[in-house]
């Protein structure tokens, strides 16, 4: 196991907690990180239908087996135990005695606030970030092996080839967990729209013309995109809110989780694919929001991400909100850079100082090249550095 980012927070959270929940997607390293943290816990997981079956027809004899302490692995197959788990720690309230993780938080998240509301630590924990990643021992060396490999543990732990295990994810989670929720009965309408939505990601979200291509209704394409977002598959950006001026456009951006399972869903397979492919700039700067988004999330920091345009003419990637600055970024998966990429970072930033914006404006040129330093007032961030730059301030 490679240490992850969200191991500090999760040590103090289970310190201040009686409970700490740790949700996240599949496959991003929810069980090896809390067994690795807890190692004297009493480990079940909820997984196996006999488990499941224990702790809903006994779960007070079900708990009495964790009495010194426990992680309760995918515990959204039982919300009904919360309840239970809400007496225990009602009566003896001890620090960190409950671990619970799960992979799918629209089924957590009413029953967390229902049982468990004051008593629960909740942390997201997503696939390592790059700077997690150069932990494993082959670790991706480029640009486009990072972002053709992606993020997920086991395909950097194991040296599992990538394209093949995003294929196996595909199939057994996207597919059949997320239809299964949505009890969707034309998989091939639904896996439609989940590869129509990987081709709009880093670009504004239209679920009209989602739902058109795909074959599905206006509302079964916004009930479709709630749950592959509430599985932590895609993220929406809002547009900003500021009323900076009047012709803003209020779409909001889409972006895939993790590059590789971008790549994958797109039928990029191979690394000279990807250089020449027509949607690299947008699988870029899909990346590059989900490696400021791990940042903050694994710092226990709310995402706080905008994205800003006009109807016509100024555009900004991304802005990141933070408590004493404002982020404006930019993305450009070139390795050179030009004096042009920056520039409408030096208008906003412009109209942000007239709008009296009392926060410290910062510019940030994120690019897939190697050169640091500033170019017009703008700091640059090379590939291989944006994981580990301050995004929290």
């Amino acid at each position: 196991m490679i240490p992850r980012n969200l191991d500090p927070l999760l040590r103090r959270s289970a310190t201040w907690y009686p409970v700490v929940t740790v949700t996240g997607p599949r496959q991003s390293g929810k069980t090896t990180l809390c067994k690795a943290t807890f190692p004297s816990h009493t480990y079940v997981s909820l997984e196996p239908v006999d488990q499941r079956e224990r702790a809903r027809t006994d779960p007070r004899g079900f708990l009495q087996d964790c009495e010194d302490g426990a992680i309760l692995d995918e515990v959204q197959h039982v919300p009904d135990l919360l309840g239970y788990i809400q007496e225990r720690v009602d009566e003896d309230p001890r620090p960190g005695r409950f671990i619970l993780t799960g992979s799918q938080n629209f089924s957590l998240s009413r029953a967390l606030s229902q049982s468990l509301a004051g008593r629960t630590a909740v942390l997201t924990l997503l696939p390592p970030s790059h700077d997690e990643i150069q932990r494993f021992a082959s670790a991706p060396t480029t640009l486009d092996e990072a972002l053709l490999a992606g993020s997920f543990p086991r395909i950097h732990d194991r040296q599992i080839p990538a394209q093949r295990w995003l294929a196996d994810y595909v199939t057994t989670y996207v597919e059949r967990d997320v239809r299964d929720i949505l009890n969707v009965g034309d998989l091939q309408a639904f896996s439609t729209f989940v590869r129509l939505c990987a081709g709009q990601s880093g670009g504004e979200l239209n679920l009209s013309r989602l739902g058109a291509d795909a074959g599905v209704s206006h509302n079964t394409a916004r009930s479709w995109l709630s749950v592959l977002e509430t599985s932590y598959l895609f993220v929406r950006v809002p547009p900003w809110s500021r009323n900076l001026r009047k012709r803003l456009v209020k779409a909001p951006k889409l972006h895939i989780a993790d590059s590789g399972l971008h790549c994958h869903l797109l039928g990029i397979r191979s690394v000279d694919q990807l250089r020449h492919h027509p949607l690299r700039g947008a699988i870029f700067e899909s990346w590059m929001a989900m490696e400021i988004l791990k940042n903050r999330i694994h710092a226990g920091l709310s995402p706080d991400l905008a994205h800003y345009r006009e109807s016509r003419g100024l555009e900004v990637d991304l802005l990141v909100e933070g408590s004493e600055s404002l982020t404006l970024v930019e993305a450009k998966a070139g390795a050179t850079v030009h004096p042009d990429f920056v520039a409408p970072l030096g208008q906003l930033a412009r109209l942000l100082e007239e709008a009296n914006e009392s926060r410290a404006i910062r510019r940030r040129l994120c690019h897939g090249g190697n050169r640091t330093g500033t170019i017009g007032g703008t700091e640059l961030i090379p590939w291989s550095a944006i994981a580990s730059a301050d995004w929290q301030s």
